[in-house]
């Protein structure tokens, strides 16, 4: 891609010339920091079966051969380096941390091109970049940026002008890129009248022919990309990313033709983690909105991806972005599975999964401005951090040393450096037998959550005899996948559950239990057809307290938690009509200002009660009898 002198090389160069320290190239950094190395997962071939570690993977021999993987080398074909950057949320008024983070990247970039060259075919019929660029999406800022003057309320994200700017500015580095879109990518809603169009632009201005990609970038080496395809249309909330059922089936195709035992090695980049990967979350943000996952409220693809990774263990590493948390939380970073004595086995297939944070100081939830560096050879790969307040210092954060083509060796290469931000934004998974673990799908009749009421530290979780987790943490009761037991959504806020209790009692009629498995049996009515053969019985969940008892209801479709946030645009449309009644009522009614024009203002809806894009209550309206519903 052929970069020219337009608006966004002319907002780096204004920006360089407020600084010494912009467009100067530092010194190549490839510090690797001096702690233990400490073995984080295993294969299956490596467990006892008593759950211990056997033999290398236990006596630290992985981590001296670890030391060789991050050697790349002209000489091994499998050499490539690969940077990543996470949400970049341009903002055409604030360029100088994107100057600051590509004067970074630049020199990394220029280095790796001098020790492996621009193109190497390794006389093959096969010609590839060795270095190449990965951006994850959300390429613009969701709000207005001064950039249209016809139209001061256009959000930046997803214009032409947005999509332009990035294409400028990652087309810049001098090796080729590749990107896929985010939840905000597809934001020009004033621009384009369908995600269609909006995604045509996308496409476009990329140099993309579809909204995936595939790029080798070393011998049997795949760099593989997923796109959000899908925001006016998106039936809940428009922040959910989206994968839609085209992409996943050619994916599924091409990562059953490359497969683990003929030598290919396959990284994956999608906006959102999948659900099951294990990496850290908000709860107060993307977990009670739905949008933590890809295809989060669809519940067999939101289940899809972790399930493509278990059954084909050619893909060694994922990355993602969407929550702009910092990498420097062990769980920034997430193996297959884990010594036994941390916890149970996580099934990951091969896969380890990599959180990508900002570039950009306005962008970051947690003050990080980092971005990912992936280096591979022959033995194995490291995923790093590049810390753009450190003046561009790279830190080896992960070490994954191939074994086999099915079974690898990961250490970290560092502490927790954040540890004292571990319960703010780490969000409590439940582990099947642990601590938490009160009420099981073989209770009797009852079960009391526990002896007091709910407060912020309470902590506990069960599972219905129809499969379906639930858990109380932090003043909330969520839902959780009851495969991967990653969190769902909300099921009751904390304003409604704070200070109560809960029960689970048996709500079925004895003559509805029935055994499926035997021919003739009468009551088969009584099945609502979403539950599972075999299962033992029908319950109710009820919080309580001295003045009633609130019924949690399921939805239609047996899950629990509440997809209460809506479409971005729906929302977006009734605030404006909003603006229109208080210019109405500031015209025409005998008001003295704006702000008392707004305490004049009501909506009606059907079933939704405000404009929030935040899952704030679930309070019933019904005080007498409380019966909790979707």
């Amino acid at each position: 891609m052929v970069v020219t002198q337009t608006c966004l090389l002319s907002a780096l160069l204004a920006w360089s010339s407020r600084s010494t320290h912009a467009f100067v190239q530092p010194s190549s950094s490839r510090s690797r920091v001096a702690t233990a190395n400490t073995v984080r997962f295993i294969s299956q071939e490596d467990e006892g079966a008593n759950g211990e570690v056997n033999g290398d993977a236990a006596n630290g021999e992985s981590a001296v051969a670890a030391s060789t993987v991050g050697t790349i080398s002209p000489s091994d074909p499998y050499s490539f380096i690969v940077p990543v950057v996470g949400d970049l949320h341009i903002d055409p008024r604030k360029m100088e941390d994107y100057s600051t983070g590509r004067d970074h990247l630049l020199s990394i970039i220029d280095d790796a091109k001098s020790t492996l060259g621009q193109h190497d075919n390794n006389n093959n019929d096969e010609d590839y970049d060795r270095v190449a660029m990965v951006s994850l999406g959300d390429l613009g800022e969701s709000k207005n940026c001064d950039h249209n003057p016809d139209n001061p309320f256009e959000l930046f994200a997803g214009t032409t002008q947005c999509h332009e700017m990035a294409s400028e500015f990652l087309g810049s580095f001098g090796v080729p890129y590749e990107v896929i879109g985010g939840n905000h990518d597809l934001e020009g809603i004033d621009e384009f009248d369908s995600d269609a169009r909006n995604l045509r632009r996308f496409l476009t201005s990329h140099d993309k022919e579809t909204p995936q990609f595939c790029r080798q970038v070393a011998e049997k080496t795949l760099l593989v990309g997923l796109c959000s395809t899908i925001f006016r249309e998106a039936k809940f909330t428009s922040h959910e990313v989206i994968i839609d059922e085209d992409q996943i089936r050619w994916f599924e195709e091409l990562v059953k033709s490359k497969p683990a035992d003929e030598g290919w090695r396959i990284f994956v980049f999608s906006h959102a983690p999948p659900n099951g990967s294990g990496i850290r979350i908000i709860q107060e943000n993307h977990v009670v909105n739905g949008c933590c996952w890809l295809n989060h409220s669809d519940e067999r693809n939101c289940r899809k991806f972790i399930e493509i990774c278990r059954e084909h263990r050619s893909i060694k590493g994922w990355f993602s972005g969407h929550f702009h948390l910092g990498q420097d939380y062990q769980d920034s970073i997430t193996f297959p599975t884990i010594d036994p004595s941390e916890g149970p086995y996580p099934n990951r297939g091969s896969c380890v999964f990599a959180q990508t944070s900002v570039m950009r100081a306005g962008t970051s939830r947690d003050g990080r401005q980092q971005s990912r560096l992936l280096r591979g050879t022959r033995d194995g790969f490291e995923i790093c951090t590049v810390d753009h307040k450190d003046d561009g210092k790279v830190r080896v954060d992960a070490t994954i040393t191939y074994r086999s083509e099915t079974n690898e060796v990961g250490v970290y290469a560092h502490e927790d450096e954040a540890y004292d931000h571990d319960n703010y934004f780490k969000v409590y998974q439940p582990q099947f037998d642990d601590h938490a673990y009160v009420c099981s799908q073989d209770n009797e009749d009852l079960c009391m959550l526990v002896p007091d009421p709910i407060t912020d530290e309470t902590v506990a979780w069960w599972k219905l005899s129809c499969g379906r987790v639930l858990g109380v943490v932090n003043g909330m009761m969520l839902e959780y996948d009851k495969s991967t037991l990653a969190p769902l959504g909300l099921v009751m806020s904390h304003d409604c559950l704070v200070g109560k209790q809960v029960a689970i009692v048996d709500s079925g009629l004895e003559e509805c239990l029935i055994d499926f498995e035997q021919d003739g049996m009468d009551g088969a009515d009584c099945a609502d057809g979403s539950e599972t053969p075999n299962q033992s019985k029908e319950q109710a969940i009820l919080v309580y307290d001295d003045d009633g008892v609130t019924v949690v209801q399921p939805n239609a479709d047996g899950s629990y938690w509440r997809k209460i946030v809506r479409n971005k645009i729906a929302r977006m449309k009734e605030r404006r009509r909003e603006k229109a009644a208080i210019d109405f009522a500031t015209s025409y009614l005998p008001v003295q200002s704006e702000d008392e024009a707004k305490g004049k203002i009501k909506s009606t809806w059907g079933p939704y009660k405000s404009t929030s894009g935040v899952a704030k209550s679930t309070e019933t309206e019904n005080k007498e009898l409380k019966v909790y519903t979707n």
